[in-house]
């Protein structure tokens, strides 16, 4: 009896076992789709991050990668790459352009070189028109080597995926841009495009799919099936899962301060820092700080090409700044320093499709302004004010040596900057001296005695 007991238990169990490993493989076989958040503008990260999920969807067999995309625009080079990556896919890539967010100047090199590209209500995509730094004009040969280079692209891609090749043209001579219905040549075109096309309606479209107002009903209309505008099917399993592809907290970090705007502000963070570990030798805390934004920022003007002009300016005008408070020239090195921060963050990003907010560029400079403003007022005070005690109110006081003493520089003592003459050896900085002597503006010391 305990026999056939065993051998039930042990058949139930080989049942669940084999149940359970039915139900595994076919949770494996069954089809699933990864999409891809792309909402920023086009830089090496974005880069990183979609190579990574394209290569991810080909390793685990997905039915397709989506990728939804929402930008201003960004860098050539990337977006280069983002192309060449979606022509080597080995799955179809779907580029889907969120309602109400638009693929404007490198989002619509990207949408147009997909699968497929869908538009959600309210979204735009065109206007690629290349320009030059911060939104600036390029001069008349490099407008024409630019646009004549860029549209040539632009209708290779076209042509490739069967979308209407001068409409995909226009958006770079012309700066033309499309809504959904346009796009896939169901409305009449804008006034503004039939003038530069010469037709009503687009024919053949552009994009392959509008309407779809989120991911999900973009999954049930490819599930279906639809004809992309080369003419040919196009459908996915109606029965697939959706997986997600995150950031990883990395990319997401390095995604974050590849942006102008962070970019500059690191920069001035970094060298404020600098600025105030070099003033007040010792307090660490700034100087650590100013070091860590000065890297990242390094970082960040790297990934987005920024101008080396306008990062030398920058840095010359720190410098200028920094000099005035050691070296007094009451005012001329401050206001060269201004005039080359000012020049520095409008240069700064030329030559690329960034900009750094003026506002934010006037906050800076009238920080550093103030500062340099508040220096200037403390050393004219320290010149000019009447010794109360005579000499003897500052013989025998104790000095923090600013700047190396060998013998010149300066010291501070009684919350002034004083030029000093060390009288034996050489004074490093943040050493303390006794003041031994007092002519005119200038301190004789000494090393402290121990």
């Amino acid at each position: 009896m305990m026999r056939i007991v065993r051998l039930l238990l042990f058949s139930i169990l080989i049942a669940v076992a084999l149940a359970g490993l039915a139900g595994a493989t076919a949770r494996a076989d069954a089809p699933f789709i990864y999409v891809l958040e792309a909402d920023g503008v086009v830089n090496p990260s974005l880069v990183n991050y979609i190579d990574r999920g394209i290569t991810k969807a080909e390793d685990d067999g997905a039915a397709t990668c989506i990728i939804e995309l929402n930008t201003p625009g960004g860098l050539l080079s990337s977006t280069e790459d983002i192309v060449s990556r979606i022509a080597r896919a080995q799955v179809p890539v779907v580029v889907y352009v969120p309602r109400g967010g638009w693929a404007a100047s490198a989002g619509a090199f990207i949408t147009f070189a997909a699968d497929v590209a869908a538009m959600g209500p309210g979204s735009v995509i065109g206007a690629s028109t290349p320009i030059g730094g911060g939104g600036g004009d390029l001069s008349d040969d490099e407008r024409n080597k630019a646009v004549n280079l860029a549209s040539q692209w632009m209708k290779s891609i076209a042509e490739e995926h069967g979308r209407n090749e001068e409409a995909a043209m226009a958006a770079v001579i012309h700066a033309a841009s499309f809504s959904p219905g346009e796009g896939r040549g169901t409305t009449d075109l804008s006034s503004y495009n039939q003038e530069i096309l010469g037709v009503e309606r687009l024919d053949p479209p552009l994009i392959d799919d509008a309407g779809a107002v989120d991911i999900e009903e973009l999954i049930e209309r490819l599930g279906a099936g639809i004809t992309l505008a080369n003419g040919e099917p196009f459908s996915i399993p109606a029965d697939v899962s959706i997986r997600y592809i995150n950031m990883s907290a990395l990319e997401r970090f390095l995604f974050a301060i590849s942006d102008p705007n962070i970019a500059y502000i690191l920069l001035s963070i970094g060298s404020l820092g600098v600025l105030v570990e070099l003033l007040h030798p010792g307090i660490i805390l700034p100087g650590v700080i100013g070091a860590a934004c000065l890297l990242l920022a390094i970082y960040s003007l790297g990934v987005l090409e920024a101008n080396y002009a306008g990062i030398i300016l920058i840095v010359l005008a720190f410098a200028l700044f920094i000099a005035e408070a050691f070296t007094p020239t009451f005012g001329l090195l401050t206001a060269g320093g201004i005039v080359a921060l000012v020049a520095g963050s409008f240069i700064l990003f030329s030559g690329t499709p960034y900009e750094i907010d003026p506002w934010l560029i006037a906050t800076v400079v009238a920080i550093f302004s103030g500062i340099a403003i508040f220096l200037i007022t403390a050393i004219l005070r320290a010149h000019r004010r009447r010794v109360n005690t005579g000499r003897e109110g500052l013989l025998g006081q104790t000095a923090v040596a600013r700047t190396p003493l060998d013998p010149k520089g300066m010291v501070f003592v009684e919350g002034e900057l004083w030029g000093a003459v060390a009288e034996e050896g050489r004074v490093e900085p943040g050493e303390e001296v006794t003041v031994t002597q007092v002519e005119g503006l200038k301190l004789k010391v000494r090393k402290k005695s121990k």
